[in-house]
């Protein structure tokens, strides 16, 4: 996979990122460059220059993972730049993540298994819903119908958290800490890109975002990357108010790279509160959603 592109733009900003003071260099006046110079960081790995300048040209196939560990560390890494970095090299050489198939066709999301919607339902006192790497919103339980009715909209085409975030106005409006999520999105969509840089139709949503978002297209040119995993996030819903959720992501493993979300409130706070009102809400809408499905 030629990757070099992605590989070069990825060190040269980690390189930038890192003064010589948090290196533990000394200081030197008038430096030319921002960060640390290619022989300061080979220096630190323990590499020639020659060989270092050769990987920030984006030639990493072949690197061995102590050169890669020695590289993360130099770059001060933190964990998920550090799995970032390897996936770059795994795609360079040719080496597909394990349990995925390489993504080349439309990125139409697959039919909703019957027991994964059945075990989202059986989540009834959180917010519950499935995403994929391109940030599709496969599917929901009944309180998550409800939490994202911002971003599901009248249906039609499948709901995308990146295209909301990024493209639709309601967003700074949903998400009080606008600029925080966005930064978020963007990190995770990195990621993704890097560990499956086969999957042409994420490539197609950045073209898309790139195209129709000036943030978007500066963030992603920062080369910054994230794990999801777990946290704390604000929200201000349209029906309830703010609410402040604590998340957890869990890998669906029999579905590589989709993940199941959960957002819960702590217990008898005013967020708690609030998504069992959302949820009393959400009760007097299904009749609603059912009709117009039988009509359909």
């Amino acid at each position: 996979m030629d990757n070099r592109a992605e590989v070069r733009e990825f060190l040269m900003t980690r390189r930038a990122r890192v003064s010589p003071e948090a290196a533990g260099l000394p200081a030197v006046a008038n430096r030319r460059v921002e960060g640390l110079r290619r022989s300061e960081v080979a220096a630190i790995a323990g590499v020639s220059v020659e060989y270092y300048a050769k990987l920030e040209r984006g030639a990493i196939a072949g690197a061995s993972s102590a050169v890669l560990d020695a590289l993360a560390e130099a770059l001060q890494l933190d964990d998920a730049e550090r799995a970032h970095l390897l996936d770059l090299a795994r795609a360079a050489d040719g080496i597909p993540t394990s349990g995925r198939a390489r993504r080349r066709g439309s990125g139409r999301p697959a039919p909703l298994r019957p027991s994964l919607q059945w075990a989202l339902s059986s989540i009834t006192d959180g917010v519950a819903f499935v995403r994929d790497p391109r940030q599709n919103l496969l599917a929901t339980n009944a309180l998550g119908r409800a939490f994202y009715s911002p971003v599901i909209g009248d249906g039609g085409r499948t709901p995308n958290l990146a295209r909301f975030q990024f493209l639709d106005p309601a967003a700074r409006d949903f998400y009080p800490e606008w600029d925080l999520f966005a930064h978020m999105c963007v990190g995770v969509m990195r990621a993704e890109a890097g560990r499956d840089p086969h999957d042409t139709a994420l490539q197609e949503l950045v073209g898309e975002l790139s195209t129709r978002s000036e943030v978007f297209r500066r963030l992603w040119a920062e080369h910054d990357v994230r794990r999801h995993g777990a946290g704390t996030k604000h929200f201000r819903h349209p029906v309830v108010g703010d609410l402040t959720l604590a998340y957890e992501e869990l890998a669906i493993t029999a579905e590589p790279g989709n993940v199941l979300l959960v957002y819960t409130a702590e217990p008898g706070s005013p967020s708690a509160e609030g998504l069992a009102l959302l949820a009393s809400w959400a009760a007097t809408q299904e009749p609603d959603r059912s009709a117009a499905a039988a009509a359909g």
